[in-house]
């Protein structure tokens, strides 16, 4: 695993692979856990994404990002793959990500 600071190590691993026309990386740890870096979301547009799957984006999104996945660093990241026309169809919007459902043991109370 990368230490540090996890959101530059993610982004400059999924620059390094796929070189993306834009990459936004959002640490999303604030709405699930206390500040441990662990939930991010990533929006990739890359031109090399057309032609692919969503399952292949994915997965080469997850090759990229592999040594930050391992135990104890990156416990949930959101991925949206798209293509440069895709993106600009949506306006270069970026998805909204849903509340957390409660799930941290910090959100547990003590029995």
């Amino acid at each position: 695993m990368i230490a540090g600071d996890r959101g530059a190590a993610l982004h400059d691993l999924v620059v390094e692979a796929l070189a993306p026309a834009a990459l936004e990386v959002v640490d999303e740890s604030h709405m699930h856990s206390r500040g441990a870096q662990s939930h991010f979301k990533l929006v990739v547009v890359a031109e090399g994404f057309a032609g692919q799957t969503l399952v292949a984006r994915h997965r080469a999104v997850h090759a990229a990002a592999a040594p930050l996945l391992q135990p104890g660093g990156i416990h949930a990241l959101a991925i949206h793959a798209y293509t440069v026309q895709e993106w600009t169809q949506r306006g270069g919007a970026v998805p909204a990500s849903p509340p957390c459902r409660g799930g941290s043991k910090h959100d547990r109370s003590a029995s």
